[in-house]
């Protein structure tokens, strides 16, 4: 930040070891500090960073069977906050062989069943550098058969909406988010042999001045693709916009929950 006396000024929290320099982390952002100087204190208002230096970057390439069964590879990227929080609690594993936990964690949000068959990690101590996984899973039960058809959820994994106003008491106070964030889902999965797209969930596009959310799913050939983005833009939500906000989040929800119906070819 530029001070109108003390020239540049670089904000850091000397706490956070996993925080590099020139970042802050999200509760950090968009607040208030105690600057002190020679001539007394005053208080400034930190910065607050694009929602692009905090997220999570997912990519899969996966394969469906005919009788439902998912295998493929995953990629995480994870910058900002997100990587903060992941080298924390990584570093907290008293053994190796249980760093694989997380991922599990990660999946169970998502899927009932799977088996991660590989997994590797990316920069634990490279700090300046994005966070990562890549693994593989297997889900036997992936897909649903629904007599001849197959209903297939594209949106493979990544949870973005929340419980948070569904409460029977209204809300008394603005929601705060915890900083910042854009994140972003690509899944490709191939169809089994014999099988086409029958029928495909609608695009979403919700754009407010607090969030926004955009889905898509298509086909490229043979390939299911689901693509989205979640986008954090303002660091609270006043209750004025609680209904906007509800909206939201029910929106995600169903699009989380959409499936995609699969049909045999004919002959």
């Amino acid at each position: 930040m530029n001070h109108p006396k003390l020239g540049r000024l670089l904000i850091f929290d000397p706490t956070n070891e996993k925080t590099p320099i020139g970042q802050l982390s999200g509760e950090l952002q968009g607040n208030y500090a105690l600057l002190v100087t020679p001539d007394g204190g005053e208080l400034v208002e930190t910065p607050q960073l694009p929602s692009r230096s905090n997220g999570i970057v997912r990519t899969g390439k996966l394969q469906l069977e005919p009788r439902g069964a998912l295998h493929g590879d995953i990629q995480e990227v994870r910058y900002g906050d997100r990587a903060t929080y992941e080298r924390y609690a990584q570093l907290a594993v008293k053994s190796s062989k249980d760093r694989v936990k997380r991922i599990e964690q990660e999946v169970s949000h998502s899927i009932g069943m799977f088996d991660i068959t590989a997994a590797t990690m990316l920069n634990l101590e490279q700090n300046e550098q994005p966070f990562g996984y890549n693994y593989s899973i297997a889900a036997p039960a992936y897909a649903k058969p629904l007599g001849e058809l197959l209903a297939v959820r594209p949106r493979v994994m990544g949870n973005r909406s929340s419980d948070v106003l569904e409460t029977k008491e209204p809300r008394q106070f603005s929601v705060i988010f915890e900083g910042p964030e854009r994140d972003t889902d690509t899944f490709e999965i191939t169809l089994p042999a014999g099988y086409e797209v029958d029928d495909l969930p609608p695009p979403i596009d919700m754009d407010y001045s607090f969030a926004s959310y955009h889905s898509k799913t298509e086909t490229l050939g043979n390939v299911l693709k689901y693509s989205r983005t979640f986008e954090i833009k303002e660091l609270s939500v006043p209750l004025s916009k609680m209904y906007d906000l509800k909206k939201f989040y029910r929106v995600i929800a169903g699009d989380e929950r959409n499936t995609a119906v699969l049909k045999p070819v004919a002959h």
